[in-house]
């Protein structure tokens, strides 16, 4: 059967939304595509279903989410007049739609534990150079507009910026998958409030309420979710299972693992190693949840111990205890963490890097800085939203709070 008697014009029914339809041809065409299926087997949140069960939705299902409401966006920016080309539709619709299209397995957790100073925004650019080769249309475009070289900057702030679509669906599916209300917001009302000045998002007075609801909901589903102490505790020991796994293979180890994982754990590859080899991209394009996990199980009874000990954790959901406060733990507590896991475990000082981990973690739910959420009166006149609102909170919320952390096994301490 010819491409030309196949119906492309698809209606995805999603939990959040209802009915999705997908916008056009080319598309549906992005949709098949097997880099981008590829996300239906990578989580959107890591490892957060051992803490919320029902948090086993996927980077695919976001990435339609997120398309859906730029279609949404792009139908209102319109009704106010504001002129936007069937090819800059097309353009932003396939970035929003490819901008995660670059993670790895389990998302965040291993951001760099298989590959080294990058990060998933540069391969996302990586997938989608290699989509335009495969002459996808409209993919010049896309690749301007997800790289903010594109004339028209209100197109990039749709995708990446304080009202992005990716935040306003991420939200509104986090919490609906994970149970918690804190994060629901008023995402159609916020789209139908857009609106562009000077070519930036801006948002009318009337969704300024909105607005504050999306501040205040973000700040809540980091601490609650995102940065939620037992999710770091398990996605720490993820972390230390890649990071002894690497060590044990480029030391030679003949570890049990798929063939694209196999090749990523021999050797340390940086983004010059991608650009030089083309072939590195579709190894890196075969991998997801279930290359990284199935693993983990064989490794659970590997002749390392560190290794066994960690796979084994994990796999039982013996998760490392954890500690947070405000300030950072004094060296001196923690080099005796160590000590007493060094003797519990009957392994080295050095080895116990893998079991004892500190650092700290950000929560900034608004900030001016980096971008500012504008608030457009009727008189023309736009204020940043953390002056123009009437609750104290959100200035408050533009200030970065900061945690620190240290994990360590249950039992190493009374």
């Amino acid at each position: 059967m010819s491409d030309k008697t196949v119906n492309k014009l698809k209606i995805f029914n999603d939990p959040v939304y209802g009915f999705i339809n997908v916008p056009n041809e080319a598309v549906f065409d992005l949709i098949e595509n097997p880099f981008f299926q590829r996300l239906r087997h990578i989580k959107q949140l890591g490892l957060t279903h051992l803490v919320y069960p029902g948090a086993l939705h996927t980077r695919f299902h976001h990435a339609m989410g997120a398309m859906y409401l730029t279609t949404q966006a792009l139908e209102i920016l319109r009704f106010k007049g504001h002129e936007i080309s069937e090819e800059e539709a097309l353009g932003v619709t396939q970035a929003i739609l490819l901008h995660d299209i670059g993670h790895g397995p389990f998302s965040h957790a291993l951001e760099n534990a298989l590959v080294h100073q990058m990060n998933h925004e540069d391969l996302s650019e990586m997938f989608m150079y290699r989509l335009k080769d495969q002459n996808h249309e409209g993919m010049d475009t896309a690749i301007s507009i997800f790289k903010n070289n594109y004339p028209k900057k209100f197109l990039h702030q749709l995708v990446a910026g304080q009202l992005d679509m990716d935040r306003l669906d991420y939200l509104n599916r986090d919490s609906f998958f994970t149970g918690v209300s804190e994060g629901v917001i008023s995402w159609d009302r916020i789209i139908k409030m857009l609106n562009i000045v000077k070519d930036q998002l801006v948002i009318d007075e009337k969704g300024i309420y909105s607005i504050e609801k999306f501040i205040i909901a973000r700040r809540l589903m980091y601490w609650q979710v995102y940065l939620h102490k037992t999710v770091i505790a398990a996605e720490t020991l993820l972390t230390s299972i890649l990071k002894r796994a690497k060590v044990l293979a480029l030391a030679g180890e003949d570890l049990f693992s798929t063939p694209p994982l196999k090749r990523l754990l021999r050797k340390k590859y940086y983004k010059a190693d991608f650009e030089k080899d083309p072939t590195l991209l579709e190894d890196f394009s075969l991998l997801d949840d279930y290359d990284v996990y199935a693993s983990i199980k064989v490794w659970a009874e590997h002749k390392d111990q560190v290794l066994s000990r960690l796979c084994k954790n994990l796999t039982n959901r013996t998760l490392f205890r954890i500690e947070m406060q405000r300030t950072p733990f004094p060296e001196e507590y923690i080099e005796n963490i160590r000590v007493h896991t060094s003797r519990l475990f009957d392994i080295s000082h050095a080895e116990t890097d893998y079991f004892v981990i500190h650092g700290s973690t950000r929560n900034n739910a608004y900030d001016p800085a980096v971008g500012s959420i504008r608030i457009l009166s009727r008189t023309g006149d736009l204020t940043d939203i953390a002056s123009a609102s009437d609750q104290l909170n959100i200035s408050v919320l533009s200030h970065t709070v900061e945690k620190y952390f240290l994990c360590y096994p249950k039992g190493v301490l009374p």
